[in-house]
């Protein structure tokens, strides 16, 4: 399901003095932030000045922090992005959580989890049976968010129960 906003990153600190803070992104790179001009913080609506990435982290100025003390308030807080902002062929793991998934016009359940992996991410899908799927484009054959939807292509011992 398409969500309105993902989260992004948490506001681990602050840097220098003029109101700069430090965000632990959870994209798949700090790159990914800096294409952004805006987020929300506890459901009210910032404007990013200036994004840049320091090492595996992004620093951050937000119009209206100007002072070390307003930026240490935010220390803690997740920075949330528009879905609307985000190119619709980008699909999150949190959105794919509750997604119906089928093979072969047979409903198999629903993705429970994603387990994150160096080589790929794999779905947890469970209804009758648990079935672990991996997310790349040969099991994966369609992803629908509007119709909350998944065509996979199943094969033996992706059944979790199956010898």
């Amino acid at each position: 399901m398409k969500l309105q906003y993902i989260d992004a990153g948490e506001i681990v600190t602050t840097h220098g003095v003029r109101g700069e803070v430090k965000v632990l992104s959870w994209l798949d790179s700090p790159e990914m932030l800096c294409d952004f001009t805006r987020c929300r913080l506890d459901g009210k609506e910032y404007e990013m000045e200036s994004v840049r990435v320091q090492k595996t982290c992004n620093l951050v100025k937000f119009r209206g922090v100007d002072t070390m003390e307003a930026a240490q308030a935010l220390r803690g807080k997740t920075v949330q992005l528009y879905r609307e902002d985000i190119d619709g062929d980008v699909i999150f793991a949190s959105e794919l959580i509750g997604v119906e998934v089928y093979a072969d016009g047979q409903k198999l359940g629903s993705i429970t989890e994603v387990l994150d992996y160096p080589g790929n991410s794999v779905y947890v899908v469970k209804g009758d049976y648990e079935y672990l799927i991996p997310a790349v484009k040969q099991f994966i054959l369609s992803t629908d968010l509007d119709e909350n939807t998944m065509q996979v292509k199943l094969l033996e011992g992706m059944r979790s129960d199956e010898d």
